[in-house]
């Protein structure tokens, strides 16, 4: 074992410089990216500060020295002041929602001057901090249930006050913590039951109005409920071990349709689904019996799931109508197809195609891109700035940019696998998730793939609070990362 005496690397010298090397390079496209966005043909200076791209080389300087900074600091200090950051950035996300200024219908900004911050952009780093020092926590189990629901409460209360804010899509963001507890041993039938949530929301909503073979049967509805049985059949299989159960909930279900399908396609036409509601509620008596007899928790766990699956499908279509804003409906009606109108809520994304498919396989060039230059796609600067990249540098520019992003990805996971403590890779694993997020949700909404929600890609929106957010998430873990090695006096 070293001896406190025993000369000891430097921070410096224990930085990772490739991760270094590669938000440089993130960087340095994400201003290019900002020029052809927001250049207008007869400009002569893209440096100056009256422009938006000299605007965002302010905000680069300042981001690459608010990241030194943090490389100066101790890395045990992000430790001992997590719970104080998260508590000071959760008070100034309160003060955000009773701020007067309103900015696209938003109450997330606090205007100091010509200054404006996101609030929402600082907390994710400060909820990192805070859930890695809850979890390092000596005697810490996400299969203790007292602990895993205050850990979930840690990553709510943002979320809850961001929504306050009506600003729904930063909010959505902390949903990617969840994906480090599946890293630190959480079950996997938690994110096997939000991914199933996720497909009874599509399928149930899209073909909800489509009648099934004749009959008065919605194929949305028939389909979420025999996805249900057939999702419960498999987890009886995987968690319980009983294949003779299995074979029988998959026999029983699938012969009881077909018969009520026959029935009602040839003697008397009725909606198959109340049929397919008293089968599953039969699914649901005969595995809370089984947990019962057998004493297994298990069964009782596949019956929760059951019971929550129908119980969310039926009120997804009410929160869909009900619940959600009009712009949040109308964008989730477009991506599911039920609403093909390009003129208004399909216009972003469908302006953002033509702009990447023009771009071709090398692109138009550096400023040279005419759907950006003529201003067709809203938001062509923040939220759609991808769309400038595919114009610009063509399939090439965008395969080079979502190789640096991976290249990113694939090194936070690296460093998150050799942290020697629980701390550090908690919370790189959180930066992880974080980045992954973003650069799914963004990505996917410039091509039509996912909703569009309105959060930033990481190192290329415009704007500062975002640049810096991101720089003090990655930041911080890099200095935690160089301190690994150092023997404490």
């Amino acid at each position: 074992m070293a001896q406190p005496n025993d000369k000891q690397p430097g921070v410096l010298r224990s930085l990772d410089w490739w991760t270094i090397g590669i938000y440089l390079m993130l960087l340095a496209f994400g201003w290019i990216s900002v020029c052809g966005a927001t250049y207008t043909f007869g400009e002569t200076d893209i440096f100056s500060f009256d422009s938006n791209s000299g605007k965002q080389l302010v905000w680069i300087g300042t981001a690459v020295v608010l990241g030194l900074f943090i490389l100066l600091l101790d890395d045990r200090f992000f430790d001992t002041f997590a719970y104080v950051l998260y508590g000071a950035l959760i008070l100034l996300l309160i003060a955000t929602i009773f701020n007067p200024h309103e900015i696209k219908g938003s109450r997330s900004w606090l205007v100091l001057g010509p200054l404006r911050l996101q609030p929402a952009e600082f907390a994710k780093f400060a909820t990192a901090l805070c859930i890695s020092k809850f979890m390092s926590s000596y005697g810490f189990s996400l299969h203790n249930m007292r602990q895993f629901v205050i850990a979930c409460g840690i990553i709510i209360l943002p979320m809850c006050c961001i929504v306050l804010q009506k600003e729904t899509g930063s909010a959505l963001v902390y949903m990617s913590f969840f994906l480090m507890f599946y890293r630190e041993g959480m079950t996997g039938s938690l994110l096997f039951t939000g991914v199933a949530m996720v497909i009874y929301f599509v399928i149930g909503i899209r073909f909800e109005s489509v009648m099934l073979w004749d009959t008065p049967t919605s194929v949305g509805r028939f389909c979420v409920l025999g996805l249900v049985q057939l999702f419960t059949a498999f987890m009886v299989f995987t968690y319980c071990g009983d294949r003779h159960k299995f074979r029988t909930i998959i026999l029983s279900c699938l012969g009881i349709t077909l018969l009520a399908l026959l029935f009602s396609k040839y003697v008397i036409p009725f909606d198959i689904v109340w049929v397919q509601m008293a089968v599953t509620a039969a699914l649901i008596g005969y595995l809370v019996y089984q947990a019962m007899a057998s004493r297994i928790r298990n069964y009782f766990y596949i019956a929760l799931f059951a019971l929550g699956s129908v119980i969310f499908f039926n009120t997804a279509d009410y929160v869909l109508n009900n619940v959600l804003q009009e712009h949040q409906r109308t964008r989730i009606n477009v991506l599911l197809g039920l609403d093909n109108d390009i003129k208004k809520a399909g216009y972003n994304v469908h302006q953002s195609e033509i702009a990447i498919g023009s771009g071709g396989l090398i692109g138009k060039g550096f400023l040279n891109g005419t759907q950006t230059k003529l201003k067709y796609v809203p938001e062509q600067d923040t939220d759609f700035i991808f769309c400038t990249v595919g114009e610009e540098e063509g399939f090439l520019g965008c395969a080079i940019v979502l190789g640096l992003f991976l290249a990113l990805i694939l090194r936070l996971i690296h460093l998150s696998e050799r942290q020697p403590f629980r701390f550090g890779r908690v919370y790189g694993y959180c930066v992880l998730s974080i980045f992954l997020f973003h650069l799914f949700i963004n990505v996917g909404m410039v091509l039509g793939l996912t909703p569009v929600i309105g959060i930033p890609l990481p190192f290329f929106s415009y704007g500062g609070s975002s640049l810096w957010g991101f720089t003090i998430l990655l930041f911080i873990f890099l200095r935690i990362d160089a301190g690994r090695n150092l023997v404490r006096t």
